[in-house]
């Protein structure tokens, strides 16, 4: 094997960043789907930094604009020990913000309304996930030994 031979790059690609907002050298990871956001009026096009001319020529041509670089996904932080909902926005192929979701941003997302159960959940399902919040009635938790 000579010596002027080209070498291989043996580099892995770079992964995505997500950083918690509330420890920011803690990294986040994905444990859901991605909700992307869905844009159906100029005013909300023109919060994201387009003129208003642009905004009413865009939302004219396509009534439903959906942004492939914004949306909602669940991540799991390891300080908080919890998944949080998050509102992440993909600036190139490594760098994302990432901010805590308010409830307003479900709204602009299609086929999901946070109101309303989902109907193919059973109610015996539905009852045995709130189980964790409810007590004995001597006041205990219902996992606590008696």
């Amino acid at each position: 094997m000579s010596s002027s031979a080209p070498k291989r790059r043996r580099t892995r690609p770079l992964q995505r960043q997500l950083f918690c907002p509330a420890h920011p050298q803690e990294r986040l990871f994905g444990v859901g789907r991605k909700y992307f956001l869905h844009l159906l009026t100029p005013e909300q096009l023109k919060q994201r930094g387009m003129s208003d001319r642009k905004a009413k020529l865009v939302i004219q041509a396509y009534p439903v604009l959906v942004l492939s670089n914004e949306w909602l996904e669940e991540l799991f932080c390891g300080c908080c020990g919890t998944s949080r909902w998050c509102h992440v926005t993909k600036h190139d192929r490594v760098q994302h913000t990432v901010r805590w979701a308010p409830r307003e941003l479900w709204e602009q997302v299609a086929h999901v309304d946070p109101v309303v159960a989902n109907p193919s959940v059973s109610q015996f399902s539905q009852r045995e996930s709130r189980r964790h919040r409810r007590r004995r009635a001597d006041g205990g938790r219902h996992w606590d030994p008696a």
